[in-house]
């Protein structure tokens, strides 16, 4: 039942190319950035990643898009990485967009065992239509596109509605990161991290947690575990400088009335805004 592995490159070694890859995180809170560097710095290419999003130029799936290990992705938002722009438009990469919330259930219901399930998202469009564009050539043409889905009525409150049948997500391996977990591979996360970590446990095969306080079986409440233990395969301890590692996304400033001093909003002399991804 131990779980607990000496190191990110060990937790990440069988991790082949071609593997299908669901990785957690919100924006550039939650990602599993050390488990990611260690795949990275493992060689694995022509890999298909189910996230969110692919992290920003130089952090999170950023680093691996950037030496063109990702072949796929299926994501909901892509628009703060111009590398991912690049190569999208020039036939690099092939890109699957999907909508937020039906991508985190294709996620939940492949952790389920629920093959496929009809949601009124995307009714109308070319989500259900097809001809949303995968993949271009060099030159900008579309050479490969969306398929149309199967849709059906069903009577609802509002009476008859139409609704679009969408695929379940099983990858082979799920990264995620949690702010605590426990030998078991118990995991709980905090605040924005509970996005997508938990639906990216539950669709892989084999889900590998990075945490950042790792404490022994029993001391977590049950009532407060948002990933079972059942979910997830290895549990990769980090230091607490590892823990510590996190960007913020976007940094605001605002004007001050006081500008000799911190003030109650939290801001330091220069106006930023503290901020914890």
């Amino acid at each position: 039942m131990d779980k607990v592995v000496r190191s990110a490159a060990e937790a990440v070694a069988e991790i082949r190319s071609g593997s299908r890859l669901t990785v957690g995180g919100f924006g550039l809170c939650g990602i599993p950035m050390v488990l990611i560097r260690a795949l990275h710095d493992a060689g694995a290419d022509d890999l298909e990643v189910v996230s969110n999003n692919c992290g920003v130029d130089d952090w999170g799936l950023g680093i691996l898009l950037a030496d063109k290990r990702i072949s796929r992705i299926i994501a909901s938002y892509v628009g703060e990485n111009k590398e991912f722009a690049r190569q999208y438009l020039h036939g690099e990469l092939e890109v699957e967009l999907t909508p937020q919330g039906t991508l985190a259930e294709r996620m939940r219901a492949g952790g389920c065992g629920i093959p496929a399930f009809y949601t009124a998202t995307g009714v109308g469009t070319q989500v259900a239509e097809g001809g949303l564009p995968w993949r271009y050539d060099t030159d900008g043409n579309v050479v490969k596109s969306s398929p149309a889905k199967e849709t059906r009525s069903f009577a609802t409150a509002e009476g008859e509605k139409e609704f679009v049948l969408e695929e379940a997500i099983v990858s082979d391996f799920g990264l995620v990161r949690a702010w605590k977990g426990d030998r078991h591979g118990n995991l709980i996360y905090r605040e924005a991290a509970q996005n997508f970590n938990p639906v990216c446990a539950m669709a892989g095969r084999v889900t590998i947690a990075e945490v950042e306080e790792l404490v022994e079986p029993g001391e977590l409440d049950p009532a407060q575990i948002h990933t079972p233990g059942v979910f997830v395969h290895k549990v990769v301890p980090l230091s607490a400088e590892q823990a510590a590692d996190k960007r913020i996304e976007k940094t605001t400033v605002r004007p001050r009335d006081d500008q000799s001093g911190d003030d109650k909003s939290g801001n330091d002399k220069s106006g930023n805004e503290q901020q914890e991804a």
